[in-house]
């Protein structure tokens, strides 16, 4: 592996920059079901093959597609007129060492389980249908990891990048997502639905803060009815934004604003389910949240969609998610670090832990050493390189969340 290239950035950070746009979408909204269910079809599968053969075997099960339904919303509850259908795709192992693997047993069941405790709402019984399109993988890809190796060799050639810390422009809105889906909120609001979409414009210390967030018809019993809820439902969140929000010049909240009064159904953003994969968009692997929750146009980004993929040997997962991971870090543990990103790039076949590429980009506090700067980042990841055998084991438990 050649070694570890460990630069000095010179100019701002994002933080102190004049405009930022970040985005986050909740665990309702029909990208992020397919992220977080493959994944966890993905671990599921994992310890399957961890229970039985010692190993994780070949399967990459990240090509997932969530189709809409069809629903006839009502003042007072609606009802599902055509279910929603989950698509698995792409490969796995369905037998070695002549014993069977249920492949597509534990799929459908994963998914059922996760729609149970994360959309209470959607049974998954009579909600949702069930498409396998996972299939065998191919004969070189499996034999990796027959080879008897401790530490694989990787089954793509690809590329990552993470860095640290969140400005307070992405935590402002992680954080303002995770409170509309938190059970607290839930119980003092039970009529929003969980499919929560929040976009930050940051314009120096001004934060515009657009949301989405569909009104359960069930509790609704007429439009004016549903304004009423929803001014509520704004005077809280303005309060809330107020205590948690501090040091911002000033945020503005907007909360659905395709709304109209005047015409009923049509200008109202009301949900049967509490998704808008019920009936208005469908959902697909890769296009959420990244491993640290956000999506956020100012920073680089790979291509790379983490979840479902094998977490032993695909460095689409494993680089993306310990990029982050050292990035973290390098910032608590590098004094006078103001910014960082760590970059990795494999080379299929070649050993995971060393990867054909290594980089490191900081930006540092006037004052500081920037050689020993350099020397600590560079330090950390090539520890965390080490420690990768261990890491791909944490993917493999669901450790880490993919968004």
């Amino acid at each position: 592996m050649p070694g570890i290239q460990v630069t000095t950035l010179s100019g701002l950070p994002l933080a102190e920059q004049a405009v930022e746009v970040v985005e986050r979408k909740g665990v309702g909204h029909p990208d992020s079901i397919c992220d977080a269910v493959m994944e966890e079809v993905s671990v599921a599968l994992s310890q399957e093959y961890l229970r039985r053969f010692g190993v994780v075997l070949h399967h990459n099960i990240d090509k997932g597609f969530l189709v809409a339904g069809k629903v006839e919303r009502r003042y007072g509850g609606g009802r599902v007129v055509e279910p929603m259908r989950l698509i698995f795709g792409d490969r796995a192992t369905f037998e070695a060492a002549g014993e069977r693997i249920p492949v597509d047993e534990i799929a459908v069941e994963t998914a059922k389980a996760w729609f149970r405790r994360r959309l209470p709402r959607v049974d998954p019984d009579r909600d949702l249908c069930y498409q396998i399109e996972i299939r065998p993988g191919s004969a070189e890809l499996t034999d990796l990891f027959l080879r008897g190796k401790t530490i694989l060799g990787a089954n793509d050639t690809s590329a990552a990048v993470g860095y640290a810390p969140l400005t307070a422009t992405e935590r402002t809105v992680l954080e303002l997502e995770q409170h509309l889906n938190s059970p607290a909120f839930k119980a003092a609001s039970p009529e929003t639905g969980e499919d929560v979409k929040i976009m930050g414009y940051r314009q120096r210390r001004t934060l515009l803060l657009t949301a989405a967030m569909p009104l359960l018809d069930r509790y609704v019993a007429s439009e004016a009815d549903y304004f009423r809820r929803k001014a509520a439902i704004v005077e809280r969140l303005e309060a809330h934004l107020r205590e948690h929000g501090k040091g911002w010049g000033a945020i503005r909240l907007s909360l659905n604003t395709l709304d109209l009064p005047g015409r009923e159904m049509g200008g109202i953003y009301l949900s049967v389910l509490g998704t808008s994969a019920e009936d208005a968009d469908s959902g697909q692997v890769g296009r959420g949240n990244r491993v640290n929750g956000v999506i956020t146009l100012n920073r680089p980004m790979g291509t790379e969609a983490a979840a479902g993929k094998n977490p032993v040997s695909h460095v689409g997962k494993i680089y993306t998610f310990l990029t982050h991971k050292a990035a973290q870090r390098i910032y608590a543990e590098t004094p006078g670090i103001r910014e960082v990103y760590v970059w990795l790039g494999s080379q299929i076949g070649e050993p995971i832990d060393q990867p054909r590429m290594a980089a490191i980009q900081i930006l540092v506090e006037p004052g500081v050493d920037r050689r020993e700067a350099e020397a600590r980042a560079g330090a950390i990841l090539e520890d965390e390189l080490e420690r990768i055998g261990d890491f791909c084991m944490e993917l493999a438990k669901g450790t880490y969340p993919v968004c």
